[in-house]
């Protein structure tokens, strides 16, 4: 029973996690009182990308060729390790937080290799500026699971799954968590997918130099990734059962709607953000990181006075 609901999950995923970002590029934009793109754009450049032909740097090895596989094997495998509809992890045992920053770390590690494989002084930035952000957001990142593991007296994701009570502490990790996403996804106020300029890029740097199929699996891996973490802080702050709790059809199409209801809180919370913030220059994100770091020693401290 658990193969079946896994390739569910891992299909839903894949199918789905697109649709959030074109979701939140419309709020964006409703909000800036602009027409824009809509909400499915994302699968239209995806399209546009796989049909298109690759041109690789003449000094790029074979880790910028392997690097976007790397990266989307990354997110999959994280994607298994997550319980969205059943009680506990697809891959059983191995659904540890640590071994959920360990993956998607794996991925990012590549892609920075890739960066400097390239040969591009532009890309090599960005790599670096990767590299920076990430050492900040991690710390935090740490910090949060082990704030959960205190109320939940385990590491395993799927201990904090399901129905649980919504204290303090976990309020507060919450919060935590969803600044450090923020750094996470490339998006305002500590880096911005729309630009163009090379001297203010991070993410987008890094990605220079793919074209084609590879760089579409990178924008692919992207989007499930943010949907990932969404999920995780969804389920912390507004805790959900798993399906199988329904006993009827209404209880079905009550569980659905707010599994979904939670997840666009978390999507409007993101335009929103995006919207009112301006980009920050690179070292005042070590400020904007560091207040998430004390966010999450709050929660820690919160957890264990049991608030």
């Amino acid at each position: 029973m658990k193969i079946p609901l896994a390739i569910i999950q891992l299909i839903f995923i894949i199918l789905f996690s697109p649709f959030l970002s074109g979701l939140i590029t419309k709020i964006k934009n409703t909000l800036r009182m602009r027409k824009g793109q809509g909400v499915f754009q994302p699968y239209l450049n995806l399209r546009k990308l796989f049909l298109k032909r690759e041109v690789i740097s003449e000094t790029a090895s074979w880790v910028f060729g392997v690097a976007p596989f790397v990266v989307m094997a990354s997110v999959l495998t994280a994607a298994l390790l997550i319980p969205m509809f059943i009680g506990q992890s697809p891959l059983g045992g191995a659904g540890d937080f640590f071994v959920l920053i360990f993956v998607l770390a794996l991925g990012r590690f590549f892609l920075a290799l890739a960066a400097l494989d390239a040969g591009s002084s532009f890309t090599g930035m960005g790599s670096s500026r990767e590299m920076f952000i990430s050492s900040l957001a991690e710390p935090a990142v740490c910090l949060v699971i082990f704030s959960v593991s205190l109320q939940f007296g385990s590491t395993g994701i799927a201990a904090s799954f399901g129905m649980h009570p919504v204290p303090v502490s976990l309020l507060v990790a919450g919060i935590a968590l969803f600044m450090v996403i923020i750094a996470e996804t490339s998006r305002i106020p500590v880096d911005n997918q729309e630009t163009h300029l090379e001297l203010t890029m991070v993410h987008e740097a890094m990605i220079l130099e793919y074209s084609g199929k590879r760089l579409a699996l990178i924008e692919w891996a992207a989007y499930i990734k943010q949907m990932l973490w969404f999920f995780v802080i969804a389920q912390l702050i507004f805790p959900i059962a798993s399906f199988s709790c329904c006993n009827n059809f209404s209880g079905l199409i009550s569980w659905g709607m707010w599994y979904l209801a939670r997840i666009m809180i978390i999507v409007i919370a993101v335009a929103i953000v995006e919207v009112s913030l301006a980009k920050m220059r690179l070292f005042r994100v070590a400020d904007f990181l560091g207040f998430g770091f004390v966010l999450a020693v709050i929660s820690v401290i919160c957890a264990i006075l049991r608030i």
